[in-house]
């Protein structure tokens, strides 16, 4: 397997603002031109919105295959590692954009919806609603047209909300929505791991930077991930390290270093404690 890709916003993309909506044929092409195996398993470094509207496949994300059939939409984050069938199978749209687009100078209420559907793996609208996301994908088309760059990204911005606020009404009845404390101090949490993983995998270092309880922080944990604190925080070194052998760059040292663990032996044995085998068995398996 080659050297996992890290993909750039501007590796295929040329806007003048931060955000581009582009159709999946379009996508394949672009990667057609460019000499780009879009099957083989890349990490993006930026943050990503498919919308299937017609055919049926998969897609692939952090080692979990997702079904795509009309009405699926998946969220896609920041160093996620993907990738796509190799011949098109769907079709739909791609929207991609910076991290910063949507957070810099967001109202609270926005951020938190922007935060709650990308947090889900995928989301499932259903193919007869995909109608009602059809006018504000046009409108996002036709700003991106636009040789107006006045407040143009303030406008895709709005738009795009505006799109993520309906998928949500959409879905409202297949997924929980924590309009609390806990979900903002969860997600809170989660953002810490992606600071601070190198530092500690201790749960109670993680409450004390959030300044509450370990026992308030096992309780989120476990009412919207289902699992303790610690069970948390072990995924996400597990999911980082798995990203990390997919990138056939590091020796196993290295990742053991990258990811926290003092000595390379006390890494092996916790991925072989959850996985079933050593890392290198993994990489190889890839």
């Amino acid at each position: 397997m080659a050297d996992i890709e890290n993909i750039g916003f501007t590796r295929f993309i040329n806007q003048p603002i931060d955000f581009e909506i582009i159709s999946i044929e379009e996508l394949y092409q672009r990667c057609r031109e460019s000499n780009f195996d879009i099957s083989i398993s890349h990490r993006i470094q930026f943050h990503a919105l498919i919308i299937v509207t017609e055919g049926k496949g998969f897609h692939n994300v952090d080692f979990n295959e997702i079904i795509l059939s009309p009405g699926v939409v998946i969220p896609l984050v920041k160093n996620q590692v993907n990738y796509f069938q190799k011949e098109l199978q769907v079709n739909g749209y791609v929207i991609s954009f910076k991290e910063s687009f949507i957070t810099d100078n967001i109202g609270e209420k926005d951020l938190f919806h922007f935060l709650h559907l990308f947090n889900t793996k995928s989301l499932l609208i259903g193919e007869e609603n995909i109608p009602l996301l059809i006018p504000y994908l046009e409108l996002l088309k036709s700003m991106q047209k636009s040789n107006n760059q006045n407040l143009k990204s303030d406008l895709a911005k709005n738009i795009f909300l505006s799109l993520l606020i309906q998928i949500k009404r959409l879905t409202v009845y297949q997924h929980e929505i924590f309009e609390s404390r806990h979900f903002k101090d969860f997600i809170q949490f989660k953002q810490l791991i992606t600071q601070h993983y190198q530092d500690s995998h201790d749960a109670k270092f993680y409450a004390k930077k959030m300044l509450v309880s370990y026992k308030y922080l096992n309780e989120i944990c476990k009412e919207l991930g289902n699992v303790t604190a610690k069970a948390f925080i072990d995924n996400w070194i597990l999911l980082e390290i798995k990203r990390n052998l997919s990138e056939k760059k590091y020796t196993t040292q290295e990742i053991a270093f990258k990811v926290g663990f003092d000595e390379p032996s006390n890494f092996i044995r916790f991925f072989k404690r959850h996985e079933g085998i050593t890392p290198s068995k993994f990489a190889n398996q890839l």
